[in-house]
């Protein structure tokens, strides 16, 4: 018979213990600085759960946030992936998207909107989002020219520039840090699995975004369908799952112009722009020189395959408690799948090259994005961090739709070329990241054993440990 492992509750405590800048109050882990959280009705503190009954609140949360944040994305999605059914369909000739026509239309839905979901309640922001994307995605349909399409594609933009970084954001405001991998790659899913089926389903969720807003709950301190003892428990917990250092709640402009030069986000930006600019491009041009319905079919199987992996490789980044090995697995598929199709190959083997393209775009973005909620702080320079990644990855999307060029059917060489490129720029990146990261660990870890070692003791107030940020001493950056 084997023994439970402890739960979170557990094991945060004996981490968080190790730390000079901690005491042990009432039993619970709190910094020096007067432990006052008060959550739910009359209760003070954190309560402990059992391993059993922790396993059971995150599968309550699970079940209540995920199936609505899939629906949306994946609703959200078909877009991306219909645009390129209609060119299989005969969009460039019906509407004479001649030269660079077809490639400005995509990029026009690149444009995005600052986050504002910190401000505004998610349960109103982001199925409001969803609402007017329906809205004039109904509209989509009857754009009979250029111009009408470009004009709708911009409003589409407009209207999804919220979602992919509100959503990330979001899930990272309900679960500790080495449990958001496995929740943003089931979300994820939801974009791989349109991809997969965007040629066979039909629009039919007009009033999903209506529901949402009734279902969609906003943070843990407010959620009315957990008990108050599991707010009190998931509100602790995310309070203090990074370190000691716990989260800055007040908005100021300094944490803005702090975020945008902070070499990790720029780096992570980058790092994550060499994943997605693949997504991008396999989505928008899948050429594997058959008909229409067979080259629509002959999609579906690299996103089913991309779907699995997304979870599976989801699940156990969070088990090694580590984003970069994921990201490194997806970026080699990727370098492989490219190099492969634009060798002079039989489309057999370009067709296997589709399926390491596409496992490895997909799967390797939720790490990026995990990684990147892992290591920043508080919650509005986080919110700031996930936009600024989103927004280098529309770039790479921007740039995927323009080197993809008509005249370059079937081989795309130079669409391949750069993609590889990209691919490399990630692949150099990753390790610098990951060393400097490790070094940074390291260096902190001898600090402290130096100082316990001569018994000295530096006490930090609450407010000094949160505008320090990821910078203070007991913080330690995810690998």
């Amino acid at each position: 018979m084997t023994a439970k492992s402890p739960g979170l509750a557990e094991s945060s405590r004996r981490q968080l213990r190790s730390h000079p800048y901690m005491t042990i109050c009432m039993g619970h882990v709190c910094p020096e600085a007067n432990y006052t959280d008060h959550i739910g009705e009359g209760i003070v503190g954190p309560p402990t759960l059992t391993a059993e009954e922790e396993r059971r609140l995150w599968r309550k949360i699970d079940l209540r946030l995920l199936p609505i944040l899939v629906i949306m994305y994946l609703v959200a999605s078909l877009d991306r992936s219909n645009i390129g059914n209609g060119k299989l369909q005969g969009l460039i000739t019906e509407l004479g998207l001649t030269g660079n026509k077809y490639s400005v239309a995509l990029v026009s839905a690149c444009v995005r909107l600052t986050l504002v979901i910190k401000k505004l309640r998610p349960s109103r922001w982001l199925p409001g989002i969803t609402v007017n994307w329906i809205c004039v995605y109904a509209i989509h349909p009857h754009s009979t020219s250029y111009r009408q399409l470009v004009g709708v594609r911009v409003l589409l933009g407009i209207t999804e520039a919220g979602l992919p970084p509100g959503v990330f954001y979001y899930i990272t405001m309900w679960y500790p840090r080495h449990m958001v991998q496995y929740r943003i790659g089931l979300f994820w899913g939801g974009a791989t699995f349109a991809g997969a089926f965007s040629g066979l389903l039909a629009f039919g969720i007009s009033l999903s975004g209506l529901v949402m807003d009734i279902l969609l709950v906003d943070f843990p301190d407010t959620a009315s369908f957990l008990t108050p003892q599991e707010r009190a428990y998931v509100v602790h917990l995310k309070k203090y799952d990074n370190s000691t250092v716990g989260k800055e709640e007040h908005f100021e402009v300094r944490q803005i112009w702090e975020t945008l030069l902070d070499w990790k986000v720029i780096l992570g930006s980058l790092i994550n722009m060499s994943v997605i600019t693949t997504v991008y491009g396999i989505t928008l041009f899948l050429p594997f020189g058959f008909n229409t319905v067979v080259s629509q079919l002959l999609s579906v199987p690299p996103y089913v395959v991309a779907t699995v992996a997304v979870v599976t490789w989801g699940k156990w980044s969070d088990n090694i408690k580590m984003r970069s090995p994921s990201i490194l697995a997806g970026l080699l598929c990727c370098l492989t799948g490219f190099a492969i199709n634009a060798a002079n190959v039989s489309i057999g083997v370009r067709y296997f090259g589709t399926f390491l393209i596409v496992t490895g775009g997909y799967a390797g973005f939720p790490g990026n994005v995990s990684w990147m909620g892992n290591n920043i702080v508080g919650h509005y320079r986080r919110a700031i961090a996930i936009g600024t990644q989103v927004m280098f990855a529309n770039a790479g999307g921007a740039i995927a739709c323009n080197i993809y060029r008509v005249e370059d059917a079937p081989r795309y060489l130079l669409g391949h070329a750069v993609e590889m490129g990209f691919v490399c720029m990630g692949l150099t990146l990753l390790p610098i990241v990951v060393v400097t990261f490790i070094r940074i660990n390291a260096k902190r870890d001898a600090q402290q054993r130096d100082m316990e070692e001569r018994g000295v003791k530096v006490t930090y107030t609450e407010e000094e440990l949160r505008r320090m940020g990821n910078q203070a001493p007991g913080f330690r950056y995810a690998i």
